[in-house]
């Protein structure tokens, strides 16, 4: 089922990275938030610009951060005219320029768009793939959870800037020597530039690349499936270490292997089989209310306990409280964790070290809706798995 709906850009909030986000005036009077991608032909929208926007996320009260999608931008005339299908027919790029690519994303659909693929012919990088090739020992850093991808960077910029003031006696820019790689797949999100922290991080230059696969879309490099795209982050983008996790938005259905997720558990295993080191990105919360999440969330151990088949290193942070790790210590137990994947407790981080790694990154940060004080376990498991990521980089 999908909800079409028609109304009038009233203001053009913000225009960065690929994307518009838009106030729209729905045909009942009131204002409400949209989206705009951007690219494949797509022009900027103006005030007044009347367009057809799919509204189903919303109206289901799903979690898309309350945005509308414009699908299409109408004719004025047309604003209680013709079809639905005629209106569409107006985002159809126009034939003159075609760029080069051949794989589609969102294959058989309305929206299907061709990419140029890093393993296609035409690219650049065609011949990598030609060959037999590994990830040559990198860490990959594998999470559920959008914003494990912030919090893990700042870490990641943390360690690099203390070795590098060590090692010269000073100050040193942040990351240099160290190359961070973002890898995403369809899991979540399927544009790259839906991801606000994505922009920050790439601004910041605390990423040096970003690659996207299935059917994700909107990365430095495309690619078909995750084993292609962790060689393209390794070899293409020369990648120190990778963080694999999902793009914002998940989808879950209260069972133990309905949600996306579970991607996670398959990315331990190709970069297993790619000769990388898969490091878990742990979701733990203990305020979470609902008790499937609550210690070590059901989706970290559906992953870890069935979609895993290869052993992944599971840091975890030895800074909590003692009865919640007798918690995260009980629930490894109970499903075989401790003895089919390599758990190891981190001293790092305090609450007051993961806070000072995020003071220098400007959005602000929150797992769903919880900021670091409200749910400070989340925040230092995943400084905890790349403080590990970093340690294996660096060969501590």
């Amino acid at each position: 089922m999908i909800q079409w709906e028609i109304g009038t850009v009233a203001q053009v909030v913000r225009t960065d990275n690929g994307i518009q986000e838009l106030r729209v005036r729905m045909q009942d009077g009131t204002t409400e938030n949209a989206l705009h991608y951007l690219g494949d032909g797509r022009p900027p929208l103006s005030a007044a610009d009347v367009v057809l926007m799919n509204t189903t996320a919303v109206r289901l009260g799903l979690g898309t951060g309350g945005y509308h999608f414009i699908h299409a931008l109408l004719p004025q005339e047309e604003k209680a005219g013709p079809s639905v299908a005629t209106r569409t027919a107006r985002i159809l790029p126009d034939r003159k320029g075609r760029r080069p690519g051949h794989v589609m994303k969102l294959r058989y659909t309305s929206l299907q768009r061709a990419v140029l693929a890093a393993e296609e012919p035409d690219s650049p990088h065609h011949g990598l793939f030609k060959e037999q090739r590994s990830l040559e020992g990198m860490p990959v850093l594998i999470g559920d959870v959008h914003s494990m991808l912030p919090v893990s960077a700042a870490w990641l910029r943390r360690a690099e800037k203390e070795r590098s003031a060590n090692l010269r006696g000073q100050e040193h820019q942040p990351l240099a020597g160290l190359r961070l790689v973002y890898v995403m797949g369809d899991g979540g999100a399927l544009p790259l530039s839906f991801s606000r922290h994505v922009a920050e991080l790439t601004k910041l230059g605390w990423l040096q690349g970003t690659v996207t696969y299935g059917h994700a879309y909107g990365g430095d490099l495309e690619t078909v499936n995750k084993f292609t795209a962790l060689l393209a982050a390794r070899h293409a983008l020369k990648a120190d270490i990778a963080i694999a996790v999902m793009g914002p938005g998940i989808a879950g259905t209260g069972t133990p292997l309905g949600h996306s997720g579970i991607e996670a558990g398959e990315l331990v295993n190709a970069v297993s089989a790619l000769g990388g080191i898969p490091v878990i990105v742990p979701r733990i919360s203990f305020a979470d209310s609902r008790n499937r999440h609550r210690g070590l969330s059901h989706h970290t151990v559906t992953s870890l306990a069935t979609a895993a088949l290869a052993k992944a290193l599971v840091p975890l942070p030895a800074a909590l409280r003692p009865d919640e790790r007798d918690l995260l210590e009980r629930q490894l137990e109970e499903h075989g964790l401790s003895f089919k994947h390599d758990i190891r407790w981190f001293d790092v981080p305090a609450v007051e070290d993961v806070e000072t790694s995020l003071s220098a990154y400007p959005v602000p940060v929150t797992t769903m809706g919880r900021s670091l004080r409200d749910d400070p376990a989340f925040f230092q498991a995943a400084c905890a798995a790349a403080q590990a990521a970093w340690e294996l980089c660096r060969g501590k």
